[in-house]
């Protein structure tokens, strides 16, 4: 049997509504993009297939919000608060209805970036010239990483799929230059025949300054393991050798999504 075979029979026999949903189960295996309690976004969610996993991994205390441009069939007993947004995402309009969608389904304001992950399985209508169908599919990868960018909470994910082609390097530099990391998947699932692969990236940055900045900085505590520690708008640094009511300009070395690690700029 093929795997075409496969994932449709086992989608039919298990309830799914599209095959793909096998595709977001090996992702959230094997990236940890899904989780109890989590509020998920998921672009393109038409026919459901995404969402019902969703739905089932994040369970009763989590929510999902199923946007597309199709009318999407509600959810039979859904194990979460599960919500629909209706529109293209390229417009503002319908980026304006997720915000208030997602801000009445958790009770917070989206300043408060209630969103833990972004979730997108959207694909361009294929015309049969592949570089065409290839930068088609980055295009929609950048407006999901645009909403993505818009919601996520600190430390939150994205996964989003791509054809494979000549502008996916750009693409996932620019996204990891606001993750902590991004990785390419090719869920088993996929056809064998299939371009498609996964940018996942995780532990969204919401952090003042980004690796390779140099900042002034005054050291107002020291850490347990004898680092200095400033603060960049409210931000952390661990800065190596820094001793109390030291000024410093420092380098930035690292950047986690609640904290980042700098070193004093040696002088001339």
């Amino acid at each position: 049997m093929s795997g075409k075979d496969k994932y449709y029979n086992k989608a039919k026999q298990e309830g799914y509504r599209a095959r793909s949903a096998y595709k977001l189960k090996q992702l959230d295996e094997t990236t940890g993009l899904l989780g109890e309690g989590r509020t998920v976004v998921d672009l393109g969610a038409a026919p459901g297939g995404w969402l019902q996993v969703a739905a089932e991994r994040v369970g009763e205390d989590g929510t999902v919000v199923g946007v597309d441009r199709q009318r999407i069939q509600e959810l039979e007993d859904p194990e979460a608060t599960v919500a629909f947004v209706r529109g293209d995402i390229t417009e503002e309009s319908t980026r304006d209805d997720i915000r208030e969608t997602v801000a009445e389904t958790t009770g917070q304001d989206v300043e408060e970036r209630p969103v833990n992950a972004v979730i997108s399985d959207m694909a361009p209508n294929m015309s049969g010239d592949y570089d065409l169908d290839h930068a088609r599919s980055v295009h929609l990868a950048r407006q999901a990483f645009e909403v993505a960018t818009d919601l996520l909470d600190t430390g939150g994910d994205l996964a989003v799929k791509v054809f494979d082609g000549r502008d996916l390097d750009d693409l996932q530099a620019d996204i990891e230059e606001e993750f902590e990391y991004v990785r390419q998947v090719r869920p088993d699932a996929s056809r064998d025949s299939s371009s498609e692969l996964y940018l996942v990236a995780k532990h969204f940055l919401t952090a003042p300054v980004r690796v390779g900045d140099t900042v002034d900085v005054e050291i107002v505590d020291v850490g347990e393991e004898g680092d200095g520690v400033a603060k960049v708008e409210d931000f952390t640094l661990f800065v190596r050798q820094g001793e109390t009511g030291d000024e410093l300009t420092v380098e930035v070395t690292d950047v986690k999504p609640r904290y980042g690690f700098a070193k004093p700029v040696e002088e001339n």
